[in-house]
């Protein structure tokens, strides 16, 4: 199941890019399920740590990743998209979005908070590196975020809690 879904992910994820560094955006979730397969995790962690972009970047629809991996990897996905993306509530701005995403994702399953801590240990140097402007909005929105993924794994807690701090020592933050 798992190569189904890097193969599903890599098909719907298509020429995406990843900003500043071009690669294809399939890059990112597989350091993702790499970070996750080096922690105690289910084949679900690593499928829908594959899939966690699909539904918030492409057209795939979760009742389609229900359909081809199931129920709990649907749950997954679904608790790791943001519910209050811009093409979704426009009239929020980005910080009234952010700060409801948080409190959303401070209630999803263990499981889920394990793969978002993982997607903020992908993401966090990338951004700090590529793009300072804007990491300094988004490391004071991953400090909120990381406080509460409390209850995911322990050691990807404390790891992604370290490259948000790491970020901001770089860019000299308070």
């Amino acid at each position: 199941m798992e190569e189904e879904a890097l193969r599903f992910a890599t098909e719907a994820h298509g020429e995406q890019q990843r900003k500043f560094t071009n690669e294809p955006y399939i890059e990112h979730p597989k350091r993702v399920a790499e970070i996750v397969r080096g922690i105690p995790h289910t084949s679900e962690m690593i499928c829908a740590a594959y899939l966690h972009d699909v539904v918030e970047d492409t057209a795939v629809e979760i009742e389609e990743i229900q359909e081809k991996f199931g129920a709990k990897v649907a749950q997954l996905v679904g608790e790791l998209t943001d519910e209050f993306m811009k093409v979704n509530y426009p009239h929020l701005n980005r910080k009234t979005r952010k700060q409801k995403e948080v409190e959303r994702q401070a209630n999803i399953s263990a499981q889920a908070k394990t793969i978002k801590l993982a997607d903020v240990i992908d993401n966090t140097p990338d951004i700090v590196r590529n793009d300072p402007g804007f990491a300094r909005k988004y490391l004071f929105e991953m400090e909120a975020l990381t406080r509460v993924l409390v209850g995911g794994d322990k050691e990807l807690f404390d790891r992604a809690r370290r490259e948000v701090a790491a970020g901001k020592e770089v860019l000299k933050m308070k």
